[in-house]
């Protein structure tokens, strides 16, 4: 069932997708790495972290390219991933 047929996803559902979207394009998932401060090491380290979940989803709502790729992908909306964003930065 595409995404946006349910309930907003939850951050970690989100950081999967995102984290999901980067393995499969190495150039992309090289540039969050290099943004992150991440190498090969701490990356792995810190799957499933609070931390690297919200640098994902931080990473996505910050490139318009990648998101509407991601969202187009998913069968999700921009809209709700902004809206997931959102609840992890209330002040913007």
């Amino acid at each position: 069932m595409p995404l946006s047929s349910r309930a907003a996803p939850d951050i970690t559902e989100l950081a999967d997708l995102c984290l999901s979207y980067l393995a499969e394009h190495p150039e992309e998932l090289l540039a969050f790495m290099e943004q992150a401060g991440f190498d090969p090491h701490t990356l792995r380290a810190s799957l499933g972290s609070r931390r690297l979940q919200q640098g994902l989803i931080d990473h996505f709502a910050a490139n318009e390219g990648i998101l509407l790729a991601l969202c187009a992908n998913s069968g999700l909306t921009p809209e709700t991933f902004m809206r997931v964003w959102h609840k992890l930065n209330p002040a913007g």
